[in-house]
């Protein structure tokens, strides 16, 4: 029987995209600055991390799906808030299933850290709060899905 797993130290040489929604920036500043922290952390150095800024989160598929033939793992940072519409429902729906479809691929890691929350001080909680931090998360999830699948 054969187990793999990835780890949780970076590849030399690693590219990697964060795109992040401009909508809600209190929250996905904070996502980002979690991203970041830890992506050092885990031994990439700041040359290989490009930060691709967005509208919002609606935009994050189809910026991943270009970004893909360049870099070795795609971060997705975003937060959707409801509201008193059904927007949200449509918005966090479509980049939830975009950035799923583009992960199905298989292709490279593609990580889903879109908050999805009823309100701000649920989404505040996710980006640095008593909630820990998502974006810090993702990084963690980027750097293992990476290790694994030069493994696999």
């Amino acid at each position: 029987m054969s187990t793999y797993e990835g780890q949780w130290v970076a590849v030399s040489q690693t590219r990697i995209a964060i795109i992040v929604g401009r909508f809600n920036q209190e929250i996905t500043g904070s996502l980002l600055t979690g991203a970041l922290e830890t992506l050092t952390r885990l031994g990439v150095s700041q040359e290989a991390i490009d930060v691709i800024w967005v509208p919002g989160a609606f935009e994050i598929p189809g910026t991943a799906r270009r970004l893909m033939p360049r870099y070795d793992a795609l971060i997705t940072l975003g937060a959707v808030i409801r509201g008193e519409t059904p927007h949200f429902d449509y918005v966090a729906g479509a980049v939830a299933t975009g950035v799923a479809e583009l992960a199905r691929l298989g292709e490279k890691p593609v990580i889903f850290g879109v908050l999805t929350c009823n309100t701000t001080e649920e989404a505040a909680a996710r980006a640095g709060g008593k909630a820990g931090n998502k974006g810090s998360d993702a990084a963690i999830t980027a750097i293992e899905m990476l290790s694994l699948y030069q493994k696999l």
